[in-house]
């Protein structure tokens, strides 16, 4: 049987790397983790960005440092170009004894008022040492849009590896292969497993690497997977059926984008609406799995905690695993 289950998984592994589609699922998780990693700002990160003359005035281009993203130009003429540009940057460029401050005209007002008060605070050489104020921090050191959205792309790796079966049973379909079943060594349930292993597959192992791109490999990566694992079932059996419901490529590829409501409905839910009101969510898998991986990226969660989500998740699975296995098997008939 294991041989058999082998067998199959390797065949996946050619069709997959040999088909467009089946790739670009494959790679499009780990493109997004890149994209999130370059564009998700940090925690301490300031959207202020202020454009000075190189060498005019090395302390203040060190002091407004502190406070903003500096950018230094040769002359004023590159100041005032990089100004103009598309996005909001402030120029400061000397005039005698003064000033001045060049902006476009459409910039947000707290962004020029922020750069006009750094420019005074300057002038008037006042030091972060010199304040009375006292910081108090809560602890978050992980930067909220990049936790909610390399939590999002965990969530869509098991949606990506349903929808990668769902195609594997299409290509079956289309060589004839399904109906050899019947008459082959190979059961239903190791044709199941065999075609189910891919995606597992693809879900451990894109999920391990994005962790790593985003550059959260310190959290406790092996309940992350048992997490990712327990999802994967929901969304292979999906992927099963509309495979094999499905007479084509981008009819099941359709078919498999649906699971992708109830999982934006579960992140809104939990991102949205008060907790006293949640409880709208919990029959969702993707709410409880969610839940779990944040607790986990954020460090909040306890191990019981954790334990009890994988449980929900896997009981709501099962669930539909057994709706769903007799219907899956009647189509393999």
């Amino acid at each position: 049987m294991i041989k058999r289950i082998w067998l199959i998984f390797k065949r996946d592994i050619k069709v997959n790397l040999r088909e467009a589609m089946p790739l670009y699922i494959i790679i499009a998780p780990l493109l997004l983790a890149i994209g999130i990693n370059l564009l998700s700002p940090g925690i301490n990160d300031t959207t202020v960005n202020i454009a000075l003359i190189e060498g005019e005035n090395t302390a203040q281009a060190e002091y407004f440092d502190n406070f903003a993203h500096v950018e230094t130009f040769e002359n004023k003429e590159d100041v005032e170009a990089r100004v103009l540009a598309r996005d909001n940057v402030v120029g400061i460029v000397r005039e005698g004894d003064g000033y001045y401050i060049l902006t476009k005209g459409n910039e947000p007002e707290s962004v020029v008022e922020y750069t006009k008060l750094l420019n005074v605070l300057y002038e008037d050489d006042v030091q972060i040492s010199a304040t009375k104020a006292e910081l108090k921090e809560f602890g978050e050191t992980v930067p909220p849009l990049k936790k909610m959205l390399v939590n999002m792309l965990l969530l869509m790796i098991p949606m990506l590896a349903g929808m990668l079966t769902a195609l594997n049973i299409v290509e079956e379909k289309a060589d004839k292969t399904l109906s050899a079943i019947n008459v082959s060594p190979a059961s239903r349930m190791t044709f199941i497993l065999g075609k189910s292993l891919m995606g597992i597959f693809i879900t451990l192992a894109t999920s391990v690497a994005c962790i790593y791109i985003t550059g959260f490999n310190e959290v406790n990566i092996g309940l992350l997977l048992l997490i990712a694992l327990v999802s994967a079932m929901l969304s292979l059996m999906i992927g099963f059926a509309q495979g094999l419901s499905s007479d084509d490529v981008m009819e099941a590829a359709g078919s498999v984008k649906l699971m992708f409501l109830p999982m934006a409905g579960s992140v809104v839910g939990y991102e949205l609406v008060n907790e006293g009101w949640q409880f709208f969510f919990y029959w969702s898998p993707f709410y409880w799995a969610y839940r779990a991986n944040n607790a986990i990226i954020t460090k909040t969660g306890t191990l019981g905690e954790l334990v009890m989500y994988v449980g929900i998740i896997f009981a709501i699975c099962a669930g539909v695993y057994a709706l769903m296995l007799p219907r899956i098997k009647k189509r393999l008939q």
